[in-house]
């Protein structure tokens, strides 16, 4: 089978796709035919060395995709052959096929095609904990969205509005302003120097707003506080950006909240997984929820997915689809 892996951390350039052996499951374990893998920023951050650090050189990346059942292993008996099945989280997912647990799979149901369900379970299980568990968004709230027209920018902003709250989103080019819109931003700010706090105020009617939710990095969390109203809450996220460094608390603006929120507590057991990814499913079926997928690529041009989404030029949801001629 082919599969795209790494010998050492770097560049998009360190990917080579390359021929390897097809893994046998072992107990507990499928073995699926990938239909799509999912591009995310966790995945650059493997490329360049800062994640899965314990395993071994080589290794092929990848946590996120779709596809069907091919074998099962020792004690598998909820799965079968030719089923339809999902994953979040399941290394080296950049290939042809791969072995997942099945604890770790989710059915995915008729009218929801493949590449819809490996484009919605990373990010959109991300969003669906930032928005009804970390921070439950209730009706009337206003909330700010960094990176509004991504692939968790999009998802969330839908799940904020069809929770009845108000989105106000940052985007960083007048170009990405209409798909933000489109997924129900009521306000959209333009913005790439993180000046975007007063405007941001400005709209929420003069208070601040409720809660900020801010995968940007360092270069946002200053503005993020700023935004943010008394007993306001910061949801951050996005640690392959890196964190805002040290915090004197007594620095801080009274009375706000801050935390860092991470999608693997949401689906902290198979039934919660189960659970939320049933959700996003129905949430889909009963088109109250629409992926955007930004872009297709050919398994073979994982690189240039990589480049295209570090350059911060794409939209919505990238994916990698094999070719299994």
């Amino acid at each position: 089978m082919k599969a795209v892996m790494i010998e050492t951390g770097g560049g998009p350039d360190v990917m080579q796709y390359v021929e390897r052996p097809t893994p046998t499951p072992g107990p507990g374990e499928v073995l699926v035919k990938v239909a799509a893998a999912g591009v995310n920023f966790m995945d650059m951050g493997v490329r360049q060395g800062h994640f899965w650090t314990e395993l071994p050189y080589p290794k092929v990346i990848g946590v996120e995709g779709a596809g069907r059942v091919v074998a099962v292993g020792e004690g598998v008996h909820n799965l079968a052959p030719d089923q339809r099945v999902a994953w979040a989280y399941a290394p080296g997912s950049y290939a042809e096929m791969v072995t997942v647990p099945a604890a770790a799979l989710v059915p995915v149901p008729d009218g929801v095609d493949d590449e819809t369900a490996a484009s919605i379970m990373m990010a959109g299980l991300t969003a669906s904990h930032f928005a009804t568990e970390f921070y439950p968004v209730r009706p009337g709230d206003i909330a700010l969205v960094h990176a509004a027209a991504g692939g968790v920018g999009l998802l969330l902003t839908q799940i904020i509005k069809l929770r009845g709250g108000r989105v106000i989103g940052r985007v960083s080019s007048d170009s990405k302003t209409g798909i933000a819109r489109a997924a129900g931003a009521d306000h959209v700010i333009v913005d790439k120097t993180s000046q975007f706090a007063a405007e941001a105020i400005q709209l929420s009617g003069g208070e601040g707003v409720d809660v900020v939710f801010d995968g940007s990095g360092p270069a946002t969390f200053q503005g993020s506080l700023d935004a943010l109203k008394v007993a306001g809450t910061l949801c951050w996220y996005g640690p392959v950006l890196g964190g805002p460094g040290l915090l004197d608390i007594m620095s801080l603006p009274k009375s706000v909240k801050i935390g860092y929120a991470v999608y693997a507590h949401h689906v902290r057991t198979p039934e919660r997984l189960q659970a939320r990814a049933a959700q996003l499913f129905q949430w889909i079926l009963d088109g109250r929820l629409q992926p955007n997928i930004g872009g297709r690529y050919p398994l073979k041009d994982a690189a240039r997915a990589h480049a295209d989404m570090e350059s911060r030029a794409t939209t919505g949801k990238l994916l990698l689809v094999p070719d299994h001629d």
